[in-house]
């Protein structure tokens, strides 16, 4: 394994704090932007609504389709990711399904990595099977693996770095393999953020968020987007997005804009305590491997701009794992990430969820791992919460 690096080829971070820093003007003179909680949008005359209607002229109209403060949240992340549009939705599982379903229609299927998101492995393996949709799942880290799978499929999936086992993937060359085939290219960024990794830079058409995580940041919002090019959020939009019906709330976007204005300062945090008890972790005597991006050697790093706060490890036998999560104090027992907050959550739990449709159980993933979320508290504090559960934990 490779020390974790000091640098960067890419600093997004300037770039993002001024975007996210500055905006408007809004009305009144406003700040921030203001929160249009309507559920529809009137009409001065019948012409407008004529002209409206016939796409001759710009205008909301119902909230579950635009709403001035969903769109300049979208606006936001589609600048971010270097996209030109983006749609907002209720969650990132209504991001995804709205997405793979405007793509993928019955007898068709899907290439996806292994270890991706748990709901989204479900979602796969419950619900397009009876759309008579088929998906196969290859090691995203292998390119000749990938390329194995990919012909005839309608679309590649992609996670980098992984759910639970952080793998990466060689993003541009497998886009460049996805294109030459005429298959579309997602990838769920939640982990890095746009801040961090650009796959459109990379050659990838769409681009998935869960915007509850890091984007949001504050665990105070459930939310998820997709970006894109104008055609590819055109085509979500006519083929799912409105009957789906899993739209975006405005108060929830302007939570989200809020919480995107500090993205830049948060994440230099989030990724520096996180490396740090990366470090100890991997000399700790009760852990025997440690999966972040930081100790790969694989091409894919090539594409990170910085870290996230997530990662997984792997303890000894001798830990009760058990044990050692109650033990903890400032790590507190919950899924999800990304906020401030640090979390613990153990694969042992896990791998007893939904029976028989569990990515974990499916791809192997150890009872012995367990996932830290380190959030914005005092990284010492943080290490010592550690230590003193694991002599508490020790057999």
């Amino acid at each position: 394994m490779n020390e974790h690096p000091t640098g960067f080829d890419h600093d997004y971070l300037a770039e993002a704090a001024t975007l996210l820093a500055h905006d408007g003007p809004f009305p009144g003179g406003a700040v921030v932007p203001p929160i249009y909680q309507t559920s529809l949008f009137t009409f001065a005359s019948y012409a407008e609504m004529a002209d409206t209607f016939a796409g001759k002229r710009k205008q909301p109209i119902y909230s579950r389709g635009d709403n001035p403060t969903v769109m300049e949240f979208e606006a936001r992340v589609a600048a971010l990711e270097g996209a030109e549009a983006a749609r907002g939705f209720s969650s990132g599982m209504a991001a995804i399904s709205a997405t793979v379903l405007a793509f993928v229609g019955a007898g068709e299927r899907i290439v996806a990595v292994r270890n991706c998101y748990g709901d989204a492995y479900r979602l796969f393996e419950r619900l397009l099977p009876r759309l008579n949709i088929k998906v196969d799942y290859v090691d995203g880290s292998d390119p000749d693996a990938v390329a194995a799978a990919l012909p005839g499929a309608k679309l590649l999936y992609l996670e980098s770095p992984t759910s639970m086992m952080f793998e990466l993937q060689d993003i541009a060359h497998l886009t460049r393999l996805a294109k030459e085939q005429g298959i579309v290219t997602t990838i769920d960024n939640s982990w890095a953020t746009p801040v961090f990794q650009k796959p459109i830079s990379h050659g990838v058409d769409l681009v998935l968020h869960s915007a509850s995580k890091y984007l949001g940041g504050h665990s105070d919002t459930v939310a998820g987007v997709v970006a894109g090019s104008a055609a590819h959020i055109k085509h979500i939009n006519e083929q799912t997005y409105s009957y789906l019906g899993g739209k975006l709330s405005p108060f929830e976007a302007w939570l989200l804009l809020r919480g995107l204005r500090t993205l830049p300062l948060r994440l230099p945090h989030h990724m520096k305590s996180g490396l740090t008890l990366a470090e100890r972790l991997k000399a700790h005597a009760h852990v025997e491997r440690v999966n972040h991006p930081a100790y790969s050697n694989h091409p894919g790093k090539a594409t990170l701009a910085g870290y996230a706060g997530l990662f997984s490890f792997e303890v000894t036998d001798d830990i009760d794992i058990p044990v050692f999560v109650d033990a903890l104090r400032y790590f507190r027992i919950g899924v999800s990430w990304g906020g401030h907050e640090s979390l613990v959550v153990p694969a042992k739990a896990s791998l007893e969820q939904t029976p028989g449709l569990n990515s974990m159980a499916r791809f192997g993933v150890s009872p012995r791992t367990i996932r830290f979320n380190v959030g914005l508290e005092s990284v010492e504090d943080l290490w010592a919460d550690v230590a003193q559960a694991f002599e508490k934990a020790r057999k």
